[in-house]
């Protein structure tokens, strides 16, 4: 039993130092393994170490050449950048250069005219003071021979004043008696002779050819035939036309045509077209002639809408509304002054269109505005008030913009300029309006003026007739030889040329001369 024990204790004793023994070599057969394992790390750290340096070194390289590269790039592209900034620095320093020698000869011109106008002026005073001196010099004299007057006749002046006015007032008296009766003979006996002449002048004066010009159409026929037919059984087809267009129509003489009246020339247009296409037709009764007018109405409305459009795409103005633009082509059929207004009109936005590019405004404004700026000019005979207030009120109504507004209704100074734009559309309808033959005023203002110059001559008393000669550089004078002395007749035609001078406008000189002659006249009986 006791060597039973022992040799279990040795077992276990052995089983012990065996398991001591078998971890003891597991330990350091792990030790082993981990040091490789440890080592294998290290060397493969670092390789992959030195791969990283070297991969490091290579991009290092490459992104010092790559901004090696930029850096050149750069350097040039400044280079080409400095050049050019240098061709414009010259080319500048030139400008200012020119402008600086400009200046200085427009200084050099000023001060030479400031001195031109020092002299002038210092001359000019200089003959205000010999005039000056001469006026005292003639009122003392004047005063002296006063003096000496009255000291030779005994009276006063106002002594001879009454005197005289005594007795002009009883010249005057005997003669505006003689005057009376004579007057009344020759008005007995010119009475039907002057009633033909003045008949006879205020034809002549009549302005017919204008009249004829603006208000007036004719519509060639193919034969006389065609006038009855157009009349109609009793008029009843002249009258439907002339119901149905608003139109008067006049079948006289002339030959293969006849004439529509209408100071709308919208209205003889729809007259005109209407006409000619009965007359094509050849079916000619009051129904057909309803038909045919309403027909030209509504393609004459369309053809005024395409009108406007036309005009407006040439001038780059595309988002106007349709009523706009049906009013403006509606311009086409009006004329001012003799020029079309519709044309007129483009013209006036393409000037100003330009004036306002070269000077840095608002292109677009200032085409717009002197586009419409006449609008009013299509309405103004349906409606109360200037083409400027019914434009405005149509432009505002039809939702323009209040800088086109403003600007279109300062065309006329009217009112204030609201903005550089309007003073541009103000200069460019001035422009269109003035060049030569686009307007008749121009003819009508040299004759308003060849009629002033004579109604100045004859609101003086004695002149029997004045005559405007040689365009307005001369005016002859014929006066009454009973009423105007040989030396009134020079007084006359110095205050007649001081008043002239006074009150009219012209170029150069007018000369102005004073006709008296004397006539006696007696009858044999």
């Amino acid at each position: 039993m006791g060597d039973l024990s022992i040799g279990y204790l040795a077992t276990i004793v052995f089983s012990v130092v065996a398991a001591g023994a078998v971890y003891a070599y597991w330990l350091a057969n792990r030790k082993r393994i981990a040091a490789e394992t440890v080592g294998r790390a290290e060397e493969q750290a670092l390789r992959i170490l030195r791969d990283a340096e070297r991969d490091a070194e290579a991009r290092r390289k490459e992104a010092l050449l790559e901004a090696r590269e930029k850096a050149h790039e750069i350097l040039a592209d400044a280079g080409r950048q400095a050049a050019v900034r240098t061709q414009e620095v010259e080319a500048r320093t030139h400008a200012i250069a020119g402008e600086q020698r400009a200046l200085a000869d427009r200084m050099a011109a000023a001060e030479r005219l400031e001195k031109d106008v020092a002299a002038r002026v210092r001359a000019l005073e200089a003959s205000e003071r010999a005039a000056a001196d001469a006026q005292a010099r003639a009122e003392a004299l004047v005063i002296e021979r006063n003096r000496e007057l009255q000291r030779v006749a005994g009276l006063s002046a106002d002594e001879a004043k009454d005197l005289l006015l005594r007795q002009i007032e009883s010249d005057a008296r005997r003669d505006a008696a003689n005057l009376v009766k004579r007057l009344e003979t020759e008005a007995r006996e010119g009475a039907a002779a002057r009633a033909k002449q003045i008949v006879t002048d205020a034809i002549q004066r009549s302005a017919a050819e204008h009249a004829i010009e603006t208000t007036v159409s004719v519509v060639d026929l193919p034969s006389d035939e065609m006038k009855g037919r157009i009349i109609g059984r009793e008029g009843r087809n002249i009258r439907a036309l002339e119901v149905a267009t608003g139109v008067e129509l006049i079948v006289d003489d002339t030959p293969g045509a006849i004439i529509l009246s209408s100071f709308d020339p919208y209205r003889r247009e729809i007259a005109r077209q209407a006409i000619q296409r009965l007359v094509a037709d050849g079916r000619i009764h009051p129904a057909r002639i309803e038909e045919v007018v309403e027909k030209v109405k509504g393609e004459l409305d369309d053809s005024v809408l395409k009108e406007g459009e036309a005009a407006a795409f040439e001038l780059g103005l595309y988002e106007l509304h349709p009523d706009i633009l049906r009013l403006m082509g509606k311009l086409k059929f009006r004329t001012s002054y003799g020029q079309n207004v519709l044309n007129h009109s483009k013209e006036v936005a393409f000037l100003a269109g330009v004036m306002a590019r070269e000077i840095g405004l608002d292109a677009h404004v200032a085409t717009r505005a002197a586009f419409v700026h006449d609008i009013g000019k299509a309405i103004d005979r349906d409606l109360q008030g200037s083409h400027l207030e019914l434009g405005i009120d149509f432009l505002r109504k039809h939702g323009e913009n209040d800088a086109v507004v403003d600007a279109m209704a300062a065309h006329h100074m009217d009112i204030d300029w609201p903005s550089l734009e309007a003073m541009i559309v103000q200069a460019a309808d001035a422009i269109s309006a003035a060049r030569p033959g686009a307007r008749r005023d121009i003819l009508e203002s040299y004759v308003k003026r060849l009629e002033k110059l004579e109604g100045i001559a004859d609101s003086f008393k004695g002149v029997a007739k004045s005559f405007a000669l040689q365009a307005g550089r001369e005016i002859r004078i014929m006066v009454e030889s009973e009423k105007v002395s040989d030396e009134e007749a020079i007084w006359l035609s110095k205050d007649i040329a001081r008043r002239i001078e006074n009150e009219l406008e012209y170029p150069g000189q007018i000369k102005v001369t004073v006709i008296r002659e004397t006539r006696s006249v007696d009858y044999a009986r």
